[in-house]
């Protein structure tokens, strides 16, 4: 079955910044702006899975799905795979992981992402854009991902690495936006394999695709979503938010 499903994973409990899901932009819940920029997408399926009783509370009261899943799963891959088992029965063709903390993503770049994925050159599809200045490059907590060659605004590539500092190891190298998009088959893969030397020192989970020779493409988007990650992104996010209301 060609069926789409965008699976928002969603937790409470992060170490650095606890309860985020529930930090209220422009008077909504930070979950409910992705879920909402999810649904404008119009794919078949549109989920958010959580351990958390309080975040399916706010999904159902605006009247979306959520699922309640295991409190034991080590990464939101986990999570997502979860409900594409349980929920959807295996059935998507294309899964696409929408992180729970980028609330002000445009849903037309989930959208083309979505478009490229139908393409079925690649095992995982995600997104990266320039980098705006030298201190969001020093962050560390901006992840950047390396590709063989530059790529010009919505054109895709593969990706060689990802990582958190070292930049003179690399020379093409984006902003990555934490969205990944799988084949049916490639998520199946992914979830059985083992977490990966990488992926632990790191902290990234796309490292365990790598590591194993998947092949993940990314795709150059002429915008940066921010992942809120620490305090500091929350009042940024906001800023730009509650300008653009």
């Amino acid at each position: 079955m060609n069926k789409t499903a965008i699976i928002i994973p969603s937790r409470l409990d992060a170490i650095r910044l606890p309860n985020k899901p529930l930090e209220l932009i422009n008077n909504k819940e930070m979950i409910l702006h992705v879920y909402e920029a999810a649904k404008k997408t119009n794919t078949d399926e549109v989920y958010v899975a959580t351990p958390d009783q309080k975040i399916i509370d706010i999904i159902k009261d605006y009247g979306g799905k959520a699922v309640l899943t295991s409190s034991d799963h080590q990464t939101g891959t986990d999570r997502v795979y979860e409900v594409f088992k349980n929920q959807l029965g295996s059935e998507p063709s294309i899964i696409v992981n929408l992180q729970g903390d980028m609330p002000n993503i445009d849903p037309k770049v989930i959208r083309n992402l979505i478009s490229y994925m139908k393409e079925a050159k690649c095992d995982i599809g995600t997104l990266a854009s320039s980098f705006s200045s030298d201190k969001e490059i020093a962050d560390e907590n901006n992840v950047k991902v390396a590709v063989r060659e530059k790529l010009a605004n919505n054109q895709f590539g593969k990706a060689i690495d990802f990582f958190r500092t070292d930049t003179k190891n690399h020379k093409n190298y984006y902003h990555h936006v934490g969205i990944y998009a799988f084949t049916n088959k490639a998520l199946v893969r992914y979830v059985s394999l083992k977490r990966s030397k990488l992926e632990l020192e790191r902290k990234l989970e796309q490292l365990r695709a790598l590591e194993n020779s998947m092949i993940i493409h990314v795709g150059n988007i002429n915008a940066s979503p921010l992942s809120v990650d620490t305090k500091n992104d929350l009042i940024k996010v906001k800023q730009i938010m509650e300008k653009n209301e």
